[in-house]
């Protein structure tokens, strides 16, 4: 079976991030100054062969941990694994 995976990666809570403090910066003088508390992540998706939705979770939380996230300053979440639908 071949499943859509979407995981997201971004800087732990605690940690400063100044690409997302140079986005907010940038904000206002585009005429949006309601906005605050901006965090910059990554955004992977990508395409895995498993034998089901279990196991092709639990690839992508060993890749997150060892190759897309650096988890000691970084989270990673699945945000989504779809069984990609043959046609």
């Amino acid at each position: 079976m071949r499943f859509t995976v979407e995981v997201l990666v971004t800087l732990k809570p605690r940690l400063a991030d100044p690409q997302g403090k140079a986005v907010e910066s940038a904000l206002p003088a585009l005429g949006w100054t309601n906005v605050r508390g901006v965090r910059v992540g990554k955004h992977v998706r990508f395409e895995v062969e498993s034998d089901d939705e279990t196991s092709a979770r639990a690839q992508v939380d060993e890749m997150a941990a060892r190759l897309l996230s650096n988890p000691v300053i970084e989270d990673s979440r699945i945000l989504e694994v779809r069984e990609v639908q043959r046609t």
